[in-house]
């Protein structure tokens, strides 16, 4: 493992994007906050000011939500069709191919992340997901239903379902994914006939801000999109409590998770959540391990970790154990970890210096508690927020460090010998978000996957995502299904009408 030096020269219009001091979206202008305050968001390679950003707290929420509540009941946005819906969206896709580079270097300048993946995955993935829903809103409809009434024999009634948008909905993003957590939020949202206000990251602000350029190019009406960059404990609260807010839709860690919920709970508003996971990968004795060590590699150092259904969980039967954690050991001494912005870069910093820190503090906590790090364990280079991409053995079940959710580069290794017993370890956890099986035998895969609690079970992959297949989790993992048809699901509402004829 070393850090790199080397960086893509920052284009042009990324550079003037973030040296100018950035405003928020509301009702289709562009405006500083209430306040006249702003925060700095920070370059995690360097831990320097990258840009100024808007400090949106609860009078500027109050603004963007009055200006979704006027687009939603009056504006032009409830006289659209579908088929101009779909349209509009399509074109805010076409409109963000051309700016994919600026895209991916504010992803990695922001978050940390190699451009290298931003520009291969966080951005095609968005642009591909806009797309994907584009085409679903002139395809939500309801049904006829043929009903018999007991009690009034002889009647005839019409009886059919509508299926509507739920209104004005607060969506609350997370900095692992910025861009891509965007897309999933805004889409399904967009296509239903929803309008929106969407707090992005404090740490990750940027690709928002720039999507939201876009959105007003690509013809948006004023207020159907509003976009607040501030904290969650101000905003983001906020916006959760507000009472003209008929759903909020948040991604983020599973404690967060819950005081939405709270806050929610003020006026009833519809809720959906994608939280943390602690998710298990089971190697079986009898599984190709020239793809499986690579790919449970990959799983829990993709990101720098930083995804909840990261593989950080990895069980493997006790024949090959030592091949493979010696192999793993092995992928983790040949990653590359430095600034995103260098080509070379496998694995970036962690977001921040508080994600650092409590990164390195499950890492304490673990060899404390027993564990031992056979490679990695500890901070990387002095400058930056870097840990080394780390592998744990002699853990017990009941460690922090399995229990709870690390988001980072670390990775607990276990053995097993019964596979019934593995399977009862990985389901003991809190969370359910996902699980992976390595296995040449597809009948036992599937058997398998059909026991793991998890709304996700990957067999002999990890990290497949498509805007068609649904994602979300079971147990503290979350409510409710982000892409596919399923997310489409968390926007709309249910009207049944009836008539006697």
């Amino acid at each position: 493992m070393s850090v790199a030096t080397a960086e893509v020269p920052i284009a042009e219009p990324v550079k003037s994007f973030v040296s100018t001091t950035r405003k928020m979206l509301i009702n289709g202008k562009w405006v500083e906050a209430a306040s006249g305050k702003t925060f700095p968001t920070f370059n995690p390679a360097t831990g320097d000011v990258l840009a100024n950003i808007p400090d949106g707290q609860k009078e500027d929420i109050d603004r963007a939500v009055k200006a979704a509540r006027a687009a939603f009941d009056k504006g032009p946005w409830r006289k659209i069709t579908p088929s101009e819906r779909g349209r509009l969206i399509w074109k805010l896709a076409d409109l963000m191919e051309p700016h994919l580079e600026e895209f991916a270097q504010l992803e990695s300048l922001d978050n940390g992340k190699p451009v290298t993946v931003a520009r291969a995955a966080d951005v095609p993935l968005a642009i591909d997901l806009f797309r994907y829903m584009a085409g679903w809103a002139t395809k939500i409809e309801g049904n006829t239903i043929p009903i018999s009434v007991p009690y009034t024999p002889g009647a005839q009634y019409h009886a059919y379902t509508l299926r509507e948008p739920v209104g004005v909905v607060g969506q609350i993003i997370p900095w692992n994914f910025p861009l891509l957590m965007a897309a999933w939020k805004l889409g399904p949202a967009l296509a239903a006939g929803c309008t929106i206000v969407l707090k992005p990251a404090e740490q990750t602000p940027l690709s928002a801000l720039l999507l939201g350029e876009l959105m007003c190019e690509a013809g948006l009406p004023d207020g159907v999109v509003n976009i607040i960059t501030g904290y969650g404990e101000t905003a983001g609260a906020a916006l959760a409590a507000h009472p003209d807010v008929d759903k909020v839709a948040f991604t983020g860690s599973t404690e967060v998770g819950k005081l939405i919920l709270n806050a929610a709970a003020s006026n009833l508003k519809k809720v959906s959540l994608e939280l943390g996971g602690k998710s298990p990968s089971l190697v079986l004795q009898d599984a190709d391990l020239n793809a499986g060590i690579p790919g449970v590699a990959s799983a829990i150092f993709f990101n720098h970790g930083q995804c909840c259904c990261a593989g950080s969980r990895l069980y493997v039967e006790k024949g090959i154990f030592d091949n493979v954690i010696s192999g793993v050991v092995e992928q983790a001494k040949k990653i590359k970890v430095g600034p995103g912005m260098d080509p070379a870069t496998d694995m970036g910093p962690l977001v921040s210096d508080e994600q650092q820190q409590r990164v390195l503090g499950y890492l304490e906590s673990g060899v404390s508690e027993g564990a031992k790090a056979v490679v990695g364990g500890g901070r990387l280079g002095d400058k930056g927020y870097f840990v080394e991409p780390t592998v744990l053995v002699n853990t017990t079940p009941t460690m922090k460090v399995i229990q709870e959710e690390i988001f980072g580069p670390v990775v607990c290794a276990e053995p097993f010998t019964d596979l019934d017993e593995v399977i009862t370890q990985a389901n003991n956890s809190i969370y359910g978000l996902a699980a992976a099986i390595w296995t040449k035998d597809l009948s036992k895969a599937h058997r398998i996957a059909a026991q793991l609690q998890a709304g996700t079970v990957w067999i002999n992959c990890h990290n497949i995502f498509d805007a068609a297949l649904p994602f979300g989790g079971y147990k503290q993992s979350g409510w409710g299904r982000e892409m596919g048809h399923d997310a489409l699901e968390l926007y709309t509402e249910v009207k049944a009408v009836c008539a006697r004829l």
